[in-house]
């Protein structure tokens, strides 16, 4: 079974040994889903929600029913503000968490290197967003109203989109696999023995 981002659909067994115990039905309201678990979590569905923003201004501007001058100021602040949070995001677990984590729980060494190089992956999807949205802005101030200049601005639109639902697919799919690995590590041994014990 490949771990690879863009092959893996959820952890094999053997990453799942925890999961199978804590299950997400009960996280919820288990006891030792702490505060910066929870807030934790909240950040992962931040992320959701705003990816979630950034595809529908996208498709209202693809389909005429976002103005232009209005796609640009709602769309150009928030993914901003969602590249860069999600960059620092990723920073904080790579040197901060997975590192409690790797020591808290051996059996899931494997699944802490795959997350870690998803980071990478994601990064790496993150560049191409930003390059094919500066070459959509580009393109939408170079916009006059001929065709030539529309067809440009078409095709920029559309190599906007394909990066984006790419970066969007890999993003939902890592933040399900972490969750599955990291919140049962937390319900098993509790945020204060991971963290302050």
């Amino acid at each position: 079974m490949s771990l690879e981002l863009d092959a893996r659909d959820g952890w094999p067994p053997e990453l799942r040994v925890l999961l199978t115990l804590y299950p997400r039905e009960v996280w919820h309201e288990h006891q030792n889903l702490g505060e910066m678990a929870r807030f934790w979590l909240d950040r992962h569905d931040g992320f959701r929600r705003l990816g979630r923003a950034l595809e529908k201004a996208n498709a209202d501007f693809r389909e005429g029913a976002l103005a232009p001058d209005r796609f640009r100021r709602t769309f150009v602040p928030r993914l901003q503000l969602f590249l860069q949070s999600l960059e620092g995001h990723h920073h904080i677990e790579d040197h901060h968490f997975f590192p409690v984590f790797r020591a808290a729980e051996t059996r899931l060494q494997r699944g802490f290197d795959v997350l870690e190089q998803d980071h990478a992956t994601i990064h790496d999807a993150i560049l191409t967003a930003v390059e094919t949205a500066n070459a959509l802005l580009s393109a939408l101030g170079a916009d006059t109203g001929s065709s030539g200049d529309s067809d440009a601005l078409r095709r920029a639109s559309d190599r906007y989109a394909d990066a984006s639902d790419r970066l969007i697919k890999k993003l939902h799919r890592h933040l399900g696999d972490e969750e599955d690995l990291i919140v049962p590590v937390i319900l098993d041994q509790g945020e204060r023995t991971l963290f302050w014990g």
